[in-house]
């Protein structure tokens, strides 16, 4: 099938194609946040400011606002507004009591207020809930932000706001987190990937701090948290490695397990410890290899960090590989499924980071979130120290 490479140098109205593959979807990046390249070899600058990110790790968007994980300064940045201009400042800063401050627990400050790696972020219900990763819990304030600095009014997986140790300093429980890096909300169902812990919790409806999970999937019980449930270099049909980020709709839920270079599919509600349906980025759910030098094509995934589904489009970040890769149908059912379309790459098998030559609009560099909504996707590029917005259209 003819595939059909990203064009340079494009009129800014014309629609960028995609390397696709018997599909109908065109894109072009419209909108850098963070600071520019200044030589194009080089990364940008990541000096912390309104305007400046560091690694960021976590995006998302809806029709009011942009919040974006700017993970290596341990903060979150909110933009009132989805940004249609380069290098846009953002309104709000969390974790830091200024734009130009950095550091975990906001150099010293109270932990109530400070971040470490914050990772996944969202907007639910009028919340604003935040993967507070490296103090292994999720932040949530009850309306959005409005002032710098602003205290969560609760945490998710510690007893209180004070307190910021890995499953609370004992073993893992049904109330406890350990590098919990995303979460989701989907047919009534809270999810969080505890990825530490080797599980996904499930909560009906939205938790209360100190809330215990009502069920976990990828371990027997909640007391347990073995790597892939035990086996030895391989995987199966419902366990984890690093399960990283949470996507779905009423049809299916979709888990990327990054740590064994896949992404898991359930069909319908899911509401236990089953099996899953599909795997894509492996040829079955026993494998979890890495295949870091050969060509990838547009079956195989490493490290994919992120997923995120809109409409019937399933998105997902193939980190190590530097793209996003599309399915313009959700996968429902089977393995390795060939992806439809790819942005980052000139083609599917090419993966070298930016390239392998400089920094440009369409080039990615390690990216680790993203998010689709509105026929747009934000791209949290990590390694290129910026935040990305696509534009997607389907024909």
């Amino acid at each position: 099938m003819k595939r059909v490479s990203l064009r340079k140098n494009v009129n800014e109205n014309e629609n960028l194609p995609l390397t696709i593959n018997n599909s109908q979807l065109k894109a072009k990046p419209s909108v850098w946040l963070g600071a520019k390249s200044p030589f194009g070899i080089a990364l940008p600058d990541a000096k912390p400011s309104a305007s400046q990110l560091y690694a960021p790790r976590g995006v998302f968007f809806n029709d009011d606002y942009l919040v974006a994980a700017d993970s290596g300064n341990h903060r979150v940045m909110i933009w009132k507004g989805i940004p249609e201009n380069d290098q846009t400042p953002a309104s709000i800063v969390l974790g830091q009591p200024d734009f130009e401050t950095e550091g975990a627990k906001a150099n010293g400050k109270s932990v109530e207020c400070g971040l470490h790696l914050p990772t996944g972020v969202k907007i639910i219900e009028n919340k604003l809930f935040v993967a507070d990763s490296w103090h292994h819990r999720i932040l949530v304030w009850n309306e959005i932000p409005t002032e710098n600095f602003q205290k969560p009014n609760y945490a998710i997986g510690q007893k209180n706001l004070s307190e910021v140790t890995e499953n609370r300093g004992g073993k893992c429980s049904a109330e406890t987190l350990y590098w919990c890096y995303g979460f989701n909300y989907i047919n009534g169902i809270f999810y969080i990937a505890d990825t530490g812990n080797r599980r996904v919790l499930g909560f009906h409806g939205i938790p209360e701090q100190n809330q215990p999970a009502d069920f976990v999937i990828g371990q027997d019980d909640f007391e347990t948290n073995i790597e892939n449930r035990g086996l030895e270099q391989t995987a199966d049909a419902k366990s984890f490695r690093w399960v990283h980020d949470i996507s779905g709709n009423e049809e299916m839920i979709y888990f990327a397990d990054a740590g064994n270079h896949r992404v898991l599919g359930w069909n319908g509600k899911l509401d236990s410890d089953r099996n899953a349906d599909i795997v894509l980025g492996q040829e079955n759910f026993e494998k979890n290899s890495e295949f870091p030098y050969v060509k990838q094509g547009a079956s195989r995934l490493r490290f994919p960090y992120a997923v995120s589904v809109d409409r019937n489009v399933i998105a997902v970040a193939d980190t190590a590989n530097n793209r996003v890769l599309f399915w313009n149908e959700m996968p429902k059912k089977g393995f390795f499924q060939a992806a439809d379309a790819v942005i980052g790459q000139p083609t599917f098998d090419d993966n070298g980071e930016n390239h392998w030559k400089m920094v440009d609009r369409d080039t990615l560099c390690w990216v680790y979130g993203i998010h689709l909504h509105n026929n747009r996707l934000a791209v949290a590029d990590s390694g290129n120290n910026r935040v990305m917005i696509w534009e997607i259209k389907s024909n």
